[in-house]
């Protein structure tokens, strides 16, 4: 590590065994407040649907929530899946949010549906065609947002003239290409899908083209981080988010399990590779373990910036988790003035 580097949460409003909507709204309040005291740099929501347990389906809507509870922190996207959209209408909900919180509003972009293919047909007929034409459709939110736009026929407003931050979010080579040709920051869902993170990060800077937005390639990874007092809580905690990726490969869909004492006797052999290869980009221990494992992690990745998310059931165990990660990255960060 060379340069201080900053931590953003990532929330997917996943909802927990016997618990709703409404109370899972209340727990991203919760955290996004301590992460805003704690002084995260971003947090940003998914966007979802037909997924039981996960309640972020309505991204632009939470968003909106979450920046009038909070005071500094950015709020954003991770991300809006940009084929389910109209760029147009994009551009005009992202302006509206920038012009009620003032630089505090990051438009992070995807090219995946984020659901089943029947519901994304629901969701656009022509959604399969939206996606081929992504690359496109980033540059017409683009030009909603720009001041030139002014004398086209069709304009957005309040968008038009606002600096929203734009990302493009990916787990793939092609995510990478279009944000290295576009001159865009890229930011790395390595938290699911974390097989080809280092490979798209080489490419991303090594083919990254200077533009009015970034002079220079801007990178962040996406991560599991489950934090606790004690390396064997953190175990303990994790077994969560082990069974949330198993009843993910199952079709199984539940809210989000309480630990249990071992893993053994739920999954086998073929399963656990399944979910050992999507949960690679997990980071599981106190603050000590976070630390040593975090910086060779960042080193390795060279990242300019680190985002986290904590599937952990119990809401007091996640917001102490959110606390001991905040204080290992603080802790690592001061290690490089030293």
């Amino acid at each position: 590590m060379k340069n201080p580097i900053s931590v953003s949460l990532l929330d997917l409003a996943i909802i927990t065994q016997d618990s709703n909507a409404s109370e899972t709204f209340q727990k991203t309040k919760d955290i996004a407040q301590l992460a805003d005291t704690l002084g995260y740099k971003r947090f940003w929501l998914a966007e979802h649907h037909n997924m039981a347990h996960v309640a972020s389906t309505a991204t632009v809507v939470l968003i909106g929530y979450v920046a009038s509870q909070t005071k500094n922190i950015r709020v954003g996207s991770g991300g809006i899946m940009l084929p389910n959209h109209s760029p147009l209408v994009v551009a005009e909900q992202f302006g509206t949010l920038e012009t009620l919180y003032p630089n505090r509003i990051d438009l992070g972009l995807g090219r995946a549906p984020g659901t089943d293919q029947p519901t994304a047909e629901a969701i656009r007929k022509d959604f399969f065609d939206q996606a081929q034409r992504f690359p496109q459709n980033v540059s017409k939110l683009q030009e909603y947002f720009s001041s030139e736009n002014a004398t086209g026929k069709v304009r957005a407003f309040p968008a038009e003239g606002l600096k929203v931050p734009i990302w493009i979010l990916g787990s793939s080579m092609d995510s990478a290409a279009l944000a290295a040709a576009y001159g865009l920051p890229y930011a790395f869902a390595g938290h699911f899908a974390p097989k080809l993170m280092i490979q798209a990060f080489e490419f991303y800077r090594q083919n990254f083209q200077a533009s009015e937005f970034l002079d220079k390639p801007k990178t962040m990874a996406c991560v599991n981080i489950i934090a606790a007092d004690t390396n064997e809580e953190a175990e303990l905690l994790s077994t969560s988010l082990y069974q949330m990726f198993l009843n993910l490969i199952r079709n199984d869909r539940k809210g989000l399990q309480p630990p249990v004492p071992s893993l053994d006797d739920i999954m086998n052999e073929q399963e656990r590779f399944h979910v050992n290869q999507m949960t690679a980009g997990t980071f599981t221990g106190n603050k000590e373990q976070l630390e040593t494992d975090l910086k060779k992690f960042i080193d390795y990745a060279r990242i300019d910036e680190l985002m986290v998310t904590s599937p952990i059931f119990n809401h007091q165990a996640k917001l102490k988790s959110i606390q001991i990660t905040k204080e290992a990255i603080d802790s690592l960060n001061k290690s490089i003035h030293i």
